[in-house]
């Protein structure tokens, strides 16, 4: 990867990124750290190879990152969780492993594989394919097919 790529994108569209992660963070410390996250992780990566790609990787990890950061700040720690009643009391945790195994349920394990892989690891559909050794559309294919599954589920639970 040329280094200098990626930093001179950067630079050329950091004011852009800030704005991006202030309006998904709407904190000003919180999307200076994602900023430099997202920096961070593309400066790892081996594929950068145009201002074009670079740029469109720092938009597209940075909305990734911010969104991560909004699901760990909205979880509540086990020890804050207060009962008025002894027993029989499910900690937000558990409620949300039993959401996301209703939300995957019917999804093949290659789909379900993928899906964790983009969704919660933040990979991009080369890293997948290069992992699960399969081709770029093949894995796009499955979480299309994922989303939608995931879709129609969603709407069963909250009927």
């Amino acid at each position: 990867m040329k280094k200098e790529v990626l930093t001179s994108s950067y630079l050329d569209i950091r004011s852009k990124l800030h704005r991006i992660a202030m309006r998904l963070l709407q904190n000003d410390e919180d999307a200076k750290d994602a900023l430099q996250d997202t920096f961070e992780k593309l400066w790892s990566k081996d594929y950068i190879e145009s201002n074009a790609v670079a740029r469109n990787k720092l938009v597209h990890v940075l909305r990734n990152t911010c969104i991560g950061r909004l699901r760990t700040n909205h979880s509540v720690p086990l020890g804050s969780a207060e009962t008025d009643f002894e027993g029989g009391y499910e900690t937000p945790t558990e409620d949300m492993e039993r959401y996301e195994m209703l939300i995957v349920k019917g999804l093949t394990e290659t789909q379900k594989r993928i899906y964790n892989l983009i969704t919660h690891d933040c990979l991009e559909y080369e890293e997948v394919a290069k992992l699960l050794d399969m081709s770029v559309e093949a894995v796009r294919m499955n979480m299309s097919r994922a989303r939608k599954r995931i879709r129609e589920n969603i709407k069963i639970i909250d009927r």
